[in-house]
């Protein structure tokens, strides 16, 4: 996918990070959160694997990084979309290392909790594209990146915030870490069916992509990175598409990048 001469179009990464008490006490060593100083957790991987693909389409190299899930302070209440960078002015990160950062202080300071509410998270990041997409130029292009224990427990309000987002310049990338029995979220991704909201509308596009981590366990971070990006290509040009747009496609810094062409 080539730029317009002249121009740096870009792809925005969010990324949401599930803090619900299912994924085990941080500190003890079986908990996905737990911090190995000589291997990284599930979540980490997924993050750095993704991220780092990336932001090889972000000139600022700044992410804009979120959780879910989690009692935090100071009042301790329950937050569905929280700055893991605590700054709730600016929840941008300096790169994929800053987010890891900002994880890693994050968790001391959290209680994990519950549900596993994603509607949130999702309306919050459709909500900067439909601002994005006001200016008529929509020059930028939002890609979120749930990464996820369990399946989500809202799920009708996903579904209605999944059809409202299909009309954005947005994608939706949903990484299951763990071992939970993921197959209802094989509903978000589409691929056995059109999404529908609650009351029956269907999604304009298909824009979510599912990947179980442990599919790529042993697999290389370029592996994983490839499949869970494979599809955002093809829904980046269908949204310019839809809206009549010359799609003025992000160009990356490296010739091989994963997202150099439609799939």
């Amino acid at each position: 996918m080539q730029a317009a001469p002249g121009r740096r179009d870009r792809a925005q990464l969010h990324v949401a990070i599930d803090f619900t008490a299912s994924n085990g006490d941080p500190r003890n060593s079986c908990s996905l959160h737990y911090i190995n100083p000589y291997q990284p957790n599930e979540y980490l991987k997924a993050l750095v694997a993704v991220g780092e693909i990336c932001q090889d389409y972000d000139s600022d190299k700044k992410f804009s990084a979120l959780g879910f899930g989690a009692r935090i302070p100071p009042k301790y209440e329950v937050s569905h979309d929280f700055a893991i960078n605590f700054n709730p002015d600016d929840d941008e990160c300096e790169g994929i290392q800053g987010v890891v950062e900002s994880y890693q202080n994050c968790l001391p300071k959290i209680q994990l909790y519950g549900p596993t509410n994603v509607a949130p998270i999702i309306s919050k990041v459709a909500r900067v594209a439909a601002e994005e997409e006001r200016t008529k130029e929509a020059s930028q292009y939002f890609i979120l990146l749930i990464l996820t224990d369990g399946v989500v427990t809202d799920m009708a309000d996903t579904r209605e915030a999944i059809v409202r987002a299909s009309y954005l310049p947005m994608s939706i990338i949903i990484v299951g870490v763990g071992n939970a029995d993921f197959t209802d979220m094989q509903i978000l991704d589409g691929d056995d069916g059109i999404l529908r909201s609650p009351k029956g509308e269907p999604v304009l596009r298909d824009i979510v992509q599912f990947v179980p981590f442990r599919e790529f366990k042993n697999a290389s971070p370029t592996a994983l990175a490839k499949c869970v990006l494979a599809e955002v290509p093809k829904q980046v040009v269908e949204y310019y598409s839809y809206k009549a747009f010359p799609p003025r496609c992000p160009k990356a810094e490296t010739p091989d990048s994963t997202l150099s062409s439609p799939q």
